[in-house]
């Protein structure tokens, strides 16, 4: 299973699901369902979400 940090990540920059969503290139329900679980990324964009924040893939995405 992955987890993920990506609504921390959104609280820190001060940043709504929509506006990752568009910095990302993906509709904002995608970012609800990954902070959920209920959707795995693809490693592209995992690695463009982590960009958006300036951190590691393994900084926002961590495998259990």
């Amino acid at each position: 299973m992955i987890r993920n940090r990506i609504k921390e990540y959104r609280a820190r920059f001060q940043m709504k699901q929509e506006d990752l969503a568009r910095l990302v290139g993906v509709r904002r329900e995608t970012i609800g369902n990954l902070e959920k679980g209920k959707y795995n990324p693809s490693l592209v964009l995992a690695w463009n979400i982590a960009k958006v924040f300036g951190v590691t893939i393994e900084d926002v995405f961590t495998v259990e």
